[in-house]
């Protein structure tokens, strides 16, 4: 079942508001109704996953994934992104102005950045992982006689 034009400004509103009385009233539904209408309208199937569906994109858009932060510290430490910052210069008589640069990622920034990168692939490891088993055997007098 799809959602009614009010379910769907409902479930925006409810996003917005947190109030499933104050959203059933903004969506148009009646000043008598609103609070009932609220919480049924909380309980339905596709009006929960509609909100649920809206929150996660929301939220993915707030919070960089994985493969952001990959593409964001490669472009550090190949020197491709720029920062903004702010240089003070002297004019003389005592006097100094501010004003904005744009400028790559020092070689500081860019070795932190690959150091990063090389921890996310275990390039720069020193311990090995070895996986498997390896049978012990006991010899001497000390060993269990079957």
């Amino acid at each position: 079942m799809k959602l009614t034009l009010k379910q769907r400004a409902f479930a925006d509103f409810y996003i917005e508001l947190a109030n499933a009385t104050e959203a059933a009233k903004r969506a148009g539904y009646s000043e008598k109704t609103c609070y009932s209408i609220g919480n049924e309208n909380l309980k339905k199937p596709e009006v929960k996953a509609y909100i649920d569906e809206r929150l996660e994109q929301i939220e993915s858009k707030r919070i960089a994934n994985a493969s952001e932060v990959l593409k964001y510290l490669t472009s550090v430490m190949r020197g491709e992104s720029v920062a903004e910052i702010v240089v003070v210069e002297g004019e003389g008589d005592g006097c100094s102005s501010a004003r904005r640069l744009l400028k790559a990622p020092d070689e500081k920034e860019r070795l932190k950045a690959a150091e990063l990168l090389g921890k996310r692939y275990s390039i720069f490891t020193d311990k090995l992982n070895v996986e498997g088993s390896i049978p012990v055997i006991i010899h001497g007098e000390n060993a269990l006689e079957e």
